[in-house]
């Protein structure tokens, strides 16, 4: 199923076929630096989770896969509030060979368009490492602004790390209120 298309990626549901690609990702260091997950997770492990997901009504997980149809990464809303009428986004490209080539962006873009279209969301939100600045840039791409800062906020690598909080507003509402 696809929900959202953009110029470089899509948005579509994850299958259980995609998991041995995250385990594999996540076994990297450095595919894990900037998430929330400090050791590799084996397959029963990610297949738990999945099936803990498929249960869940207030998040949406999504695969990230190229135009081309190449499986990247995954793209999720999470703590979906319908009456507060907003959610935290989470994203994490797995496959290192498509960093820095706008495909984060992209997707992210593609998750704004389901959260205000689909999903009726006033406002979508996010917190990142604040030494993530490839990160920090690809969401300023996508409209976030800082809204504050969590200090001290994680404690991996054995030492404690800010998150600054962003979020952008839908922008058809900001519109209206002008």
């Amino acid at each position: 199923m696809m929900l959202y298309e953009g110029q470089k990626v899509r948005l579509r549901a994850l299958e259980r076929a995609d998991l041995p690609h995250c385990v594999e990702w996540f076994k990297d260091p450095e595919v894990r630096e900037f998430i929330f997950l400090d050791k590799p997770m084996s397959l029963a492990e990610e297949e738990k989770w999945y099936e803990e997901q498929l249960k869940r009504t207030n998040e949406r997980v999504f695969a990230i896969e190229t135009v081309r149809g190449k499986y990247i990464g995954n793209l999720g809303l999470l703590k979906i509030d319908t009456k507060n009428r907003h959610a935290e986004i989470g994203i994490f490209i797995g496959d290192k060979a498509s960093w820095g080539k706008g495909y984060g962006t992209d997707a992210i873009k593609q998750g704004l368009r389901y959260a205000f279209e689909e999903l009726n969301l006033h406002k979508v939100y996010l917190t990142h490492f604040a030494n993530n600045a490839r990160g920090r840039r690809c969401y300023e791409k996508c409209g976030f602004v800082q809204e504050g800062v969590l200090r001290d906020h994680a404690f991996k690598g054995g030492r404690y790390h800010d998150h600054p909080i962003m979020g952008v507003i839908n922008p058809v509402e900001t519109r209206k209120r002008r």
